[in-house]
């Protein structure tokens, strides 16, 4: 029987879909650059990207606090979970717990039907976005190689 494979963020996250972004106004704005990214990195399907992003966020905002968001849907048509992540260069208001503006944003997309992976990839993101050392090498970084091995680096610490 084949072993289920380790989530881990290598597996989520692409290194073409990490990005810094200057000009991000709005939360509206942020989810159609989120769409679009995940579309070229993913081929998903950006305006329903999008709508499903913003449906996730009425029900309650995913700001979690110290700068960091974890906006995430679930799509048809994906075969796994996979993420975007995004660095801010200006900080955005997100109505985060916290109240603080967010400039960490950490996206989820996940097929409709995926049940306990999602919860899986959305507990990892989370414990690694917690790890303050982590932020802070982030919120150093503005090369998007750089920001992908950070973050899949910062995982394999936290797994021991």
């Amino acid at each position: 029987m084949e072993k289920s494979k380790q989530m881990d963020l290598t597996n989520l996250l692409l290194p073409g879909a990490v990005k810094v972004l200057s000009n991000v106004t709005s939360k509206k704005r942020l989810f159609q650059d989120l769409g679009e990214i995940a579309h070229s990195a993913y081929g998903l399907n950006a305006p329903q990207t999008v709508d499903a992003l913003q449906e996730r966020e009425s029900l309650g905002p995913t700001g979690v606090g110290h700068g960091v968001a974890l906006p995430h849907a679930r799509l048809h048509g994906l075969d796994r979970v996979v993420g975007v992540f995004l660095r801010l260069e200006k900080p955005l208001d997100f109505d985060a717990v916290d109240r603080l503006p967010v400039d960490l944003v950490f996206a989820l997309f996940a097929p409709k039907d995926s049940g306990v992976e999602h919860l899986k990839a959305l507990a990892l993101v989370s414990r690694t976005m917690r790890n303050a050392e982590t932020c802070t090498k982030l919120r150093a970084n503005t090369d998007p190689a750089a920001l992908h091995a950070v973050l899949t680096a910062a995982q394999g610490v936290q797994a021991a």
